[in-house]
This record gives structure tokens, sequence and C-alpha cells, in this order.
């Protein structure tokens, strides 16, 4: 497994705007949607491409397009959500499947209530996007099932990381084809599985807590 910090002033920048406990809804979920896009970028630098011929207004010259089968974004639900548009905007023509997971908060432990996503991936780059890596167990539980189903290329996209959720993804994934992209890795999780300093719930940051 490979794990990617985008290192850019512009993503110090917003980041430090989300952590803010001062920055309401809206403007969160604003920001998180530009970082998305920034991170994203990084994330697809990989993405697999066909060359093409076309002709300019000037001359005939050769290009590169996206390749098929088209790439998979899933937002793991809910707080993957807010992370979707930023990554459509980057890649417009991918497809979107979806993956609703949550998290015991006694045992901090993933289970799946809803999937909606091709049965077949094979060939398929996916991306996961789901905003914070903390213990590691949703991601794992996620990249599994992509993995399961044929996936051999998958980029998980997170605003932040905790090492230890970094660590469980090295070890349970380990042999497999998984990139981790993230605006930063903080110090550490606490006592009720936390990112530390963190941002917070960052689905309750997004929507509000009513539920």
């Amino acid at each position: 497994m490979r794990t990617h910090v985008v290192d850019h002033p512009l993503v110090a920048h917003k980041l430090t705007t989300l952590r803010d406990e001062r920055t309401d809804s809206p403007t969160f979920r604003r920001l998180a949607d530009e970082l998305v896009t920034l991170l994203a970028y990084e994330a697809t630098r990989d993405v697999r491409t066909d060359l093409v011929d076309i002709k300019t207004p000037v001359t005939a010259t050769t290009g590169v397009r996206l390749s098929h089968p088209r790439p998979l974004v899933v937002p793991i639900l809910r707080a993957g959500l807010g992370m979707l548009d930023g990554m459509m905007r980057l890649l417009p023509t991918a497809e979107v499947g979806f993956l609703g997971m949550i998290r015991d908060e006694q045992t901090l432990q993933a289970s799946t209530y809803a999937t909606r996503m091709p049965d077949d991936l094979s060939a398929r780059q996916v991306y996961v996007l789901d905003p914070m890596l903390a213990t590691g167990g949703t991601l794992v539980a996620a990249i599994k099932e992509l993995i399961a189903r044929g996936a051999d290329d998958v980029t998980a996209i997170c605003l932040l990381a905790a090492p230890e959720g970094v660590e469980l993804m090295e070890r349970e994934l380990a042999g497999t084809p998984v990139t981790v992209v993230t605006a930063a890795v903080d110090e550490r999780l606490n006592e009720v599985g936390y990112i530390v300093p963190g941002l917070g719930d960052a689905g309750d940051r997004m929507y509000g807590t009513a539920g």
C-alpha cells in the first residue's frame, strides 16, 4: 500500500479552515469540495488512458483519452457524499457507485448496510471517497468489498488520516494495489476513535447532527 500526503499551500490553507470549529456547515461543505478536487488531481495522476488521433484547426495530432472501462467513483455514505461533486468535477465521465457503511461506536467495527455497484469490477480503477481515515476499519472493509468484485487498482481519497488507520490498512491490505491520498496524517486517535487534532466528525460538520 502507498500513502501520498499532498504537500501544497492551498491544501494546507483549506485544511486549516476545515479544522477550525468556528467554520459553519455551508463553508465546510464548500471547502471540502474544493479540497477534494485538489486531492483528486494528485490521485488521478496514474489514471489509465489510451492514445487517440484527432485533428486540431491547424493539423492532425495524437492525444489521450480515458480508457474503458471508465473509472468508478465510490463515496462511502454519508460523509463521502460531500466529496462526490469535487471528484466528479475532475472526472465527469466516471461512473458512480455507492457503499453505505456504519461504524459501531463501541467496537469501532464497520458494517455494510447498502451497496450499489457493478458486480464485476475487473480492470476498473476505483476511487473511494471517505473524509476520515481514523481507525481504518471502514476503509479496509470497503476496499475488501471492491477487491472481491475484481477491482485491481483502488485509490482512497481522504481529507485526513491517522497513523493507526494507515497502519491497519497496511497490515490488512498487504500485497493489494491500494493507494491512499490525503491532505495530512495527523498525530493520533483519541480514546473514542477521533483523529487528533483532526476536524471533528466530518459528516456532522457537513450536514449537521440530525438523525
